[in-house]
């Protein structure tokens, strides 16, 4: 893979941090590639604002802090309100359908925007908690950049034993809704505009 910067941002308790670690564990350990990854909090453990910046690269990485996100994972209004706009030109952004409004985009940039409502697919598993397991299989689907088997052996690998299953379930959920997402909406760019963006 080339050289990929990728934020993760949302409140604390939603498994931003872990959602990163899942990531950049499937990525330099489970497929030989390199990966960094550094975060940030607000003033509370939870519900404070929290992200993580994620560099993903085949070869070693130099610098450790992203630029500007080729990826942006936005789990709250406020992390897109803030981080929205340093999303580059040409990139990717994933929201959580439920919690993010998306509006005022730069319309100068073509950006693809993909939506899945992870903590209502979480909760009908049975725990809100596993959110972060939902978001990080509908990434590995729309994103197509870790291999999903990497990915399953990083989430089976950081997760308590007794939530192993139902973690591996969520991830199994988020993905499914990815690869669908990706079928029903080969054009997801314009057809996310459409449903989500009414400027005012």
């Amino acid at each position: 893979m080339q050289l990929t910067e990728i934020r993760v941002a949302g409140f604390g308790g939603q498994g931003v941090i872990l959602s990163a670690i899942l990531l950049g564990k499937a990525a330099s350990i489970y497929q030989g590639a390199y990966a960094t990854m550094t975060q940030n909090f607000g003033p509370e453990a939870r519900g404070g604002a929290c992200s993580a910046q994620l560099v993903l690269s085949d070869s070693p990485i130099l610098y450790p802090y992203i630029t500007q996100p080729d990826i942006l994972v936005v789990m709250s209004q406020e992390a897109y309100v803030r981080f929205g706009p340093e999303l580059k030109d040409g990139g990717i952004m994933i929201v959580e359908q439920d919690l993010v409004r998306v509006s005022d985009l730069d319309i100068h940039k073509e950006i693809q925007i993909y939506s899945i409502p992870a903590t209502r697919i979480a909760e009908e598993l049975g725990k809100r908690m596993v959110l972060n397991s939902v978001m990080v299989g509908f990434f590995t689907a729309v994103t197509r950049l870790l291999d999903a088997d990497a990915v399953r052996k990083a989430v089976a690998d950081s997760v308590p034993p007794s939530f192993l299953k139902l973690n591996l379930q969520a991830f199994e959920k988020g993905f499914e809704y990815g690869v669908s997402a990706l079928t029903t909406a080969p054009n997801t760019s314009d057809a996310e505009l459409q449903l989500q963006y009414s400027p005012e």
